[in-house]
């Protein structure tokens, strides 16, 4: 069963990356998809990412209590920990339980209202007129969102730190500074961009293949949903253990 869903899903990005006919057809609905994919998940990030960042000082603060470790570690450990893991991984989990679910319930819906086979009748390549902007899209947006992501989580460690008083700002900057690699970024840049793939493909193919009515395009987004969160989770832990 999942060989033969991977098999169909495999062959639907065969068709999906097939040389367009008209580019210039193809960008007016790529910008409008980087618009609702970016823009349209942009507040959602900033409130997210913040708060995590935050409450990452406050444990990190909790638990190195050791007159021995000096206070800016708690800035090089929220650093680090939000451009490796929790920036990439908890903004690709958030943004497939919006972006996701709504591929799949706009392609769906057009699969069961039989507009698709309509696209399919007059000899467009429906796959690649709907699936290739919105993968084109996320793979372009969703980096420049981790990215958004990560600066805004070391900004709210920053303010959660001062607020509460867990860590003086000067004493947080200089550890944000300290020991910087940026093969970091590299690994968060590259998460991003296998997320943005499958945060837009998998919900897509769920919803091209869909039967049935309105409760089955329903079905099929939540299904989508989870199995993108699993594909994620399973491509950061290869990515991890090859980059790392």
């Amino acid at each position: 069963m999942i060989f033969h869903h991977f098999g169909k899903y495999v062959l639907l990005l065969k068709q999906v990356f097939k040389r367009p006919e008209k580019w210039r057809i193809y960008l007016k609905d790529i910008f409008h998809e980087m618009t609702d994919i970016g823009i349209g998940s942009l507040g959602l990030i900033l409130i997210i990412s913040t708060f995590i960042g935050a409450v990452m000082t406050l444990q990190i603060a909790f638990q190195l209590v050791s007159d021995l470790i000096p206070s800016s570690v708690i800035g090089q450990i929220n650093r680090d920990s939000n451009i490796l893991e929790l920036g990439p991984t908890i903004s690709a989990l958030v943004l497939m339980g919006k972006v996701g679910s709504s591929i799949s319930s706009q392609i769906g819906s057009m699969r069961v209202t039989e507009q698709i086979d309509a696209l399919e009748i007059m000899g467009v390549n429906a796959a690649s007129y709907l699936i290739l902007p919105k993968v084109i899209a996320g793979v372009v947006m969703i980096p420049v969102l981790v990215i958004i992501a990560i600066f805004c989580a070391i900004c709210g460690g920053l303010i959660g730190g001062a607020l509460s008083g867990a860590v003086p700002a000067t004493d947080y900057i200089q550890g944000i500074q300290g020991g910087f690699n940026g093969f970091t970024v590299v690994v968060a840049l590259v998460k991003a961009f296998v997320f943005g793939f499958i945060i837009t493909t998998v919900p897509a193919y769920k919803g091209f293949y869909v039967q049935g009515g309105a409760l089955e395009v329903g079905q099929a987004g939540t299904k989508a949903v989870v199995i993108g969160c699993i594909s994620i989770l399973a491509c950061d832990y290869i990515i991890t253990a090859l980059m790392l």
